[in-house]
Order: C-alpha cells, then structure tokens, then sequence
C-alpha cells in the first residue's frame, strides 16, 4: 500500500525496559517503556521533486505553501479574479472551498500551462460527512459502532468528492466529544478515546483508499491537533489547561492511531494547549509528532491561524506570528496569507533558515506527487466521471442503512413503538417536513431540494399512513396558533409523533450553547401534547444529546436521530414503522442538568464515592444524581436480550498479544434484532487511578428471538497499558476487572489477571 513518499508508519520498539519500584501502597511491579520508537527507513524524495524545488525561486517555494480560498465569501464553483492570476503567477499552492469537474479543470489548466513552473494544485473542502450523498453527522455515525460501515460511507465520500475535482479533504475530526455544550460535538465520535481511535482509522482508510495515486482518492487532513475538545465551558476555541500526560491519556489517542493508519495530513488546532496555541507547539508538533511518531506528511493550519496569534498575545505582528509557524512545524498556511506576505523578508534577513523552508515546501510537492497529480493534474476533474458519481442510486441506500443504524431509541413504554402501516399519524414539530436541517453542518455539496424528510420518508415507506400535519410558522415557531392546530390534530390521530430538536445552524463550529436543550417553544409544544393523557414519540434532531430533564420524562417513546443526512427521513420512518430495527447507541454520556458536565464514562474514582442520594462529606451533590441520565453505550431495541457473565479464554499465556472474553446472548424478546456487547476494563491497582472503566472492545451480534449465541470480543494487551508520565508508558500488570454488558451503566465482572512481562 503506497501513501505519502514522505510518510512512513511507525514501528513501536521497546527500549531499555526496566522496572519501576513502586511505593508502599502499590506492591505490583510496572513495567515503563520509554516515549521512543525505531527510526523507519530513511524517507526519500523523488528526483523530479528534489529538481523541482532546485528550479524555485524563493517566491515560488512560498508560493506552494500559500493555501488561498477560492473565493473569500462563498464555497462552491466560484473564483475571484486575483486568485486566478495568483495561480498563474506561481503564489498558489492549493485552493480550498471549490469544486466542480469543470471548474475545478480550469484551475489545474491555469497552474500546469500558465505558471512558470507548472506545478498543479492541491484543491482542499471539508468532506466532512458527504459531498453530494450527505450521511449522518459523524456522531451519529458512531452511534451505529459499526466501522466497517462508516469506511464504506467514507468511500463514498471520496468517490463523490473527487469525481468533483476535490483531492484533499480537512478531516476526519479526531477530536474527542465530552462536553455537549460544545457545538463541534456533532463532528466527533464522542467521549471515548479508545472508541474515537479504531474510528479514525476506519475513516482514514475510506478517504485514502488503498493507493492515494488513485483518481477516487482523498488526502484525508486529520484535526484539530489536541485538545481542542477539551473546551473550558464548552466554548468554542478555548482549551483546558492539559499536561502532555493528560493529552496522551485521551486526546492523542485518536491521533496516533491515525498516524500509524498513513495518514497524509495534520491540521494544528485554534486553540491554545498549556499556554502555546496549536500552530506553535514544538512540543507536539515536533517532539511527539515528528520525533516519536515518525509522521512525515503534510501540516496545514486552520482558516486563518497564523492571523490570530497576535490576539493569542503570543506574537507581536504577522511576521512575528508567521516565523514562529513555520518554525514549529507548519508546512501551508490556511486563507490568512500570512506566509506570503512575511517570509521573503524574513529569509533576506536571516530570521528563517532556509532548509526549513524547503523541508516544507517538499511536503507539499510530495503529497501532489503521491496524489498522482503531476502525471495526471485532470483525472479527478472529468465532468463525464462527476455526471456519474453524484447522486448515485447505491450511494442514496448507503445512506439510508447508515443512517438507519446511527438512530438509537431511548425510551419505548409500553411498546409504543413500532407504530402500525395503518391509520391517522399526527406527525408534528419543527423537523416534520424539514429538508433544510436534516443534512446538519458541514453539508459541503449536499443539495437541500433532494432530501428526503420525514414526511416524505412515511410517504415512502408507509403510504397506507393518513398523515395529519401541524406546521410551525413561517419561523419554525410555535405559538399559541400552531400548538392550537397540533392538538386537534393529535386529538384525532392514532399515533403522534413529534419531531423536535435544533437547527443545523446551531450544531457545529461557534454554535457553543450554555444550556444545550429545546427552545422554549418547542418545550411548550411537548408540554401541550402531554396534557393529551395520550402516549407518544419524540424524535429528536441536533449533533448533542439535549440536556433537558422534562424531555426524557414527558414522551413514551424517544428516538435520537442526530442529523440523519440526505436520505435519513427514509431510515426515520422505517424504523418507526418496524421494517428496521433500533441497533444504535449512545456514543456519549446523557446528562440529567447542566451542572453535571462533564459526564463520561471513563471519570476516575475518588476517595469518597457517591452512588445514591446525597450523602454527607461524600463526592456528590446535594441538588442531583451523580450518574448520567442515560449511560455511554445506551441503546434499546424492539427486541430484548440478556447477557451472561464475562468469560476469559486462554489467559494463561504471559506473552498475549489479545486476550478473548466470551459472553452469552440471548434474544428473550418477540423479534429479530442486533445486540452490542460492550466492554470495559479497568486495573485494579496501578500507580495511578484508573478510570472506573474504558471501553475497550465491542461486538455486535444478530440474533432470531429465542436464539442464544456466545460472543467473542478480543482484548488487545496494549490497551491494558497507561501513560505514567509525559514521557513514559507503563505496561498495565496485576489484576484487572473485565466489565461486559449492554451499555456503561449495566456490566457484569470477572477478573483478568496479567503478569508483569519484561
């Protein structure tokens, strides 16, 4: 498999390992391998790259690491006049937020025949989850915990984007999802770092494919390197004061198992981590990325980074803020043009060295040699391919099934739900016919006229339902009018079924919120219905899990359905009406209020725990519960299962690379359905407190009712290790708890235990 010719996977060795004498109260030896790893093999540059580069200017070497919008005010097939004679004069390097096979040709002819050296462009847009066919958000996709099919949505992706004249993508999101305050959550694949890592290679290896010379390739641009999850208040841009052990414990999880999956690029995160903001952290930027993990690929920053150090107090101008970039690590500037307009100044007079220049701008050459695009600038911009691709009849059912999977039912009293094919549905709320939030952010190419709502979805699926509408106004409210008109019409259906929820708009990047539930209108339209004294569904729109008590409690039944993408009215009425089964789960912690955030699964213990009602002088509140209205991993079916006590196979083999866990499953419910096995770990006794659990593996199951089956779910030992400091890694030995079960909330335990390995 071929990436980057400036890339190559690490190989972790161990070095010098040696035992930890411990204090008295931890007798286990722990085995620490140092931070390091062997060197790979010496990286080389083609020939045609090292002669290009000896051919530039100074000029044009900063001209390759200048990243320029298209057009500064909008996305899409558009292009100002200035940039195009940018391009030809040699002072682009990439484009982002253009596409379009025959647009984005003309700007590929424009490099390769105008410019002096004719050097084609990397073309950049957040494909974020989609380009024409939109999936789920990326939470929702995690709520499915099914990889292999996020890859195969991911591909599609690429297809659709490339075919479109795109090459470089600015993601995954690798960033954890903690704190649902925080609008970027819907970007995330939630709380768990563990969970967070085996996602991200799955979406790298969708949008590279298995050559990145291919024409449906993307180089995929792994973000926001670190912390940026870890917001203070949940406000975007910010970031919680986190020691370098603290960030490899969780944050930097997903990152190097994004490295070591070939990732060609990273961008640096806005915010600023131990004071040093993303674009200036040697320490991660050199030392752990660089120097430990061997990445060789391209650093780009965020939209107009390097123009924001200033503000950070951490540079005194643009060139200040652009020599101490490049000087950290960072190959392109993104849309601030800073590169260009400092650092010809800052080379003639000695402030920047040369070789460091040139190592950057080689990055930059190599990964369009690697993209294929020096021998073939054109093959991802053939309109004949972009007629095609887009709008792709297996592309729509992938996501349909996607978006299917990623819908997690919380509640069903009573076996509300499945609804029946027949009768009067009052189908009301906000989202009901909604076909311009369903896609979410980040909708890149998605066009709103095509989706499918969930109107259209029953029309679909269930044309036998009389569906009795209640539309808000014309601002997506409901006053006293609208919720007047809901209630006849739920008086006289069969079923009710509201769909509530946020805006696209208001999920995603700078679209933080101090209270993260339903509008005030939205609750009276709920309040309203419930005087009704009649069961009903809520299904729920947004990219957070809503932090609104009387939500949960009013409703019979409720279904999280994030934002399903283009086809996800489709997969909204199917499962509402039983043709598929719930299989989602949460892939994050429901808070009861506001004043439990953060709430996740893998918390440390204390000294002085509180399970139950407020306890004196223990570790609660005297106000709320200390557990999550709804744990990690929560998910109901229409079926029901039971599950059986962990088992350990095998465990007397110090040397175990896996470790297998069996657990027995058995459909005790009326109906075919799919069971998530989860499980969690935990080492009893280490030098450091240990979460009360990680998840560390998972198995879904398909099961016929009445069927039983045993499940097998592999352990790899090092995820059993943690890190002991900023530099060291301790291997996890001694006795550890293996916790198996539905969700985080409801496990059964057996014990594991692993000797100390030298």
């Amino acid at each position: 498999m071929t990436r980057l010719s400036l890339m190559t996977s690490p190989s972790f060795v161990l070095r010098g390992l040696f035992l930890l004498g411990l204090c008295a109260f931890n007798p286990l030896p722990v085995v620490i391998e140092p931070a390091t790893a062997a060197e790979p093999p010496a990286f080389t540059v083609s020939a045609r790259v090292r002669a290009l580069l000896a051919q530039m200017t100074l000029e044009e070497k900063i001209g390759q690491l200048n990243l320029q919008a298209g057009d500064k005010d909008r996305i899409g097939p558009f292009i100002s006049k200035e940039t195009e004679q940018a391009i030809s004069e040699g002072r682009v390097g990439g484009i982002l937020n253009v596409y379009g096979a025959e647009h984005t040709h003309e700007l590929q002819r424009i490099a390769t025949t105008q410019s002096r050296l004719k050097i084609p462009l990397l073309i950049g847009l957040d494909v974020v989850h989609g380009y024409r066919t939109i999936f789920p958000v990326p939470i929702g996709q995690a709520a499915s915990f099914n990889p292999d099919l996020i890859t195969r949505a991911e591909r599609v992706a690429a297809i659709e984007a490339t075919s479109a004249g795109i090459n470089w993508t600015f993601g995954p999101v690798l960033d954890l999802g903690r704190d649902p305050r925080w609008g970027r959550m819907v970007e995330t694949a939630g709380e768990s770092p563990w969970y967070a890592a085996v996602l991200a290679e799955a979406r790298i290896k969708g949008l590279q494919g298995e050559r990145l010379q291919s024409s449906d390739a993307l180089l995929a641009c792994a973000k926001h390197f670190a912390g940026n999850g870890a917001t203070e208040g949940g406000r975007e841009y910010t970031a919680s004061d986190l020691s370098l052990r603290a960030l490899r414990e969780a944050e930097l999880q997903p990152f190097e198992r994004a490295v070591k999956a070939e990732l060609g690029c990273i961008m640096p995160a806005f915010n600023a981590v131990d004071g040093v903001p993303g674009i200036l952290n040697q320490r991660l930027l050199q030392t752990v990325l660089r120097d430990e993990w061997h990445f060789k690929g391209l650093v780009v920053t965020d939209h107009g980074a390097i123009a924001e150090l200033p503000r950070h107090g951490v540079a005194e101008d643009m060139s200040d803020a652009s020599i101490g970039a490049l000087t950290a690590g960072v190959d392109m500037d993104m849309a601030s043009q800073a590169y260009s307009g400092s650092l010809k100044s800052a080379v003639e007079a000695g402030r920047i060295d040369v070789a460091r220049l040139d190592a950057a701008v080689l990055r930059v050459l190599a990964a369009k040699e690697e993209l294929g695009l020096f021998d073939n600038p054109f093959a991802r911009s053939l309109a004949s391919r972009e007629q095609e691709k887009l709008d792709h009849k297996d592309h729509k059912a992938l996501a349909v099934t996607l978006a299917g999977e990623s819908l997690v039912l919380l509640k069903n009293e009573n076996a509300l739900l499945p609804l029946p094919p027949k009768g009067r549905l009052a189908l009301i709320g906000p989202f009901a016919t909604d076909r311009d939030n369903l896609m979410g952010p980040w909708e890149a190419n998605g066009q709103h006229a095509k989706v499918v709502s969930i109107k259209d979805g029953f029309a679909r699926v269930a044309p036998h339902l009389q569906l009795l509408l209640a539309q808000p106004d014309k601002e997506g409210l409901y006053g006293k009018k609208q919720i007047a008109a809901a209630l006849q019409a739920a008086r006289v259906a069969d079923k009710i079924v509201l769909v509530l929820g946020e805006k696209a708009i208001d999920s995603g990047e700078a679209s933080s919120r101090a209270f993260p539930g339903l509008l005030p209108d939205q609750m009276a339209l709920l309040k309203a219905i419930k005087t009704l004294n009649r069961p009903f569904t809520v299904v729920l729109i947004g990219g957070r899990p809503f932090v609104e008590p009387e939500l949960y409690t009013l409703p019979s039944a409720i279904v999280h359905a994030w934002f399903p993408g283009s086809e996800g009215g489709e997969a909204v009425a199917r499962l509402l009406t039983g043709l598929s089964e719930p299989v989602g789960h949460m892939p994050v912690s429901v808070p009861r209020s506001v004043g439990q955030i953060p709430i996740t699964h893998d918390k440390r213990p204390t000294g002085r725990p509180s399970l139950g009602p407020p306890e004196a002088f223990m570790s609660g509140y005297i106000d709320e519960h200390t557990t999550p209205l709804y744990p990690f991993g929560y998910g109901l079916s229409y079926t029901r299962f039971t599950y059986g006590a962990p088992v350990v196979i095998g465990a007397s083999d110090p040397a175990s690379r896996f470790y297998k866990i069996q657990v027995k499953v058995r459909n005790t419910g009326p109906r075919q359905g799919v069971a998530l096995v989860q499980l969690y770990t935990r080492q009893r006794v280490a030098p450091l407190s240990q979460p009360e659990k990680q998840l560390r593996g998972f198995a879904r199951i398909a099961l016929q009712a009445g069927e039983e089956k045993d499940v097998l779910i592999s352990v790899a030992r090092e995820d059993l290790d943690f890190w002991l400091n900023d530099t060291q890694k301790a291997k996890g030995s001694g006795w550890f708890d293996i916790m198996t079960g539905p969700d985080a909330g409801e496990t059964q335990t057996t014990r594991l235990f692993i000797p100390v390995t030298p």
